[in-house]
């Protein structure tokens, strides 16, 4: 149970996301927290220049929301925030578990990059981009999704390890999307 548990009114429940108007403070500590993976509130607003108590109350407004959460303590009172983490249950819909938020923070990522790539150090400055389309049964296109993430999971503990980075590493955005090509509802008219 959190202090916010107690402080919360039996009768105001969580509130979703999409209730949670833009604001350029959470916006940064969103960026932030995608960037590094969990600070406390008096580490964001040394990194962004804010005070440790507008950065505390965004963060808890975000946490509110369900955008982020608290991340494990090593002790202390020092309370860091994450990004909330989605454990997907079997049988839920890959969009439920890929999410509004992710997709719109990955779409401004890129759209960031595209326009400061020249300003990147030069080993930086190419992405790697591919699509393809393969001919799938459901089995095998989950086959390909278990094999993705296997291929990146020696990598997934350096956001909460950063001793675990080699020199040089940056964040990268992966983003996979595995999904059936339906066909239009034009194409289905004409084959009547």
């Amino acid at each position: 149970m959190t202090e916010d548990d107690v402080n919360t009114p039996n009768d105001q429940t969580r509130r979703t996301g999409e209730e949670l108007r833009e604001h350029e403070v959470r916006t940064h500590l969103l960026d932030l927290l995608a960037e590094v993976g969990a600070v406390t509130a008096t580490e964001a607003a040394s990194r962004l220049g804010y005070s440790s108590g507008l950065c505390s109350f965004h963060l808890r407004q975000l946490a509110c929301h369900g955008y982020i959460e608290e991340a494990p303590r090593s002790g202390g009172r020092a309370r860091p925030w994450r990004l909330k983490q989605h454990t997907p249950t079997a049988g839920e819909p890959a969009e439920d578990q890929f999410g509004d938020l992710a997709r719109g923070l990955e779409d401004e990522s890129w759209q960031r990059w595209l326009t400061q790539r020249d300003e990147a150090p030069a080993d930086w400055r190419h992405g790697e981009a591919f699509s393809a389309v393969a001919y799938l049964t459901p089995e095998e296109m989950s086959r390909v999704a278990d094999v993705i993430r296997q291929a990146l999971a020696p990598y997934q503990d350096r956001e909460q390890r950063p001793l675990a980075r080699p020199d040089g590493a940056l964040p990268v955005a992966l983003i996979t999307r595995l999904f059936p090509l339906l066909p239009h509802a034009t194409d289905d008219a004409d084959q009547d």
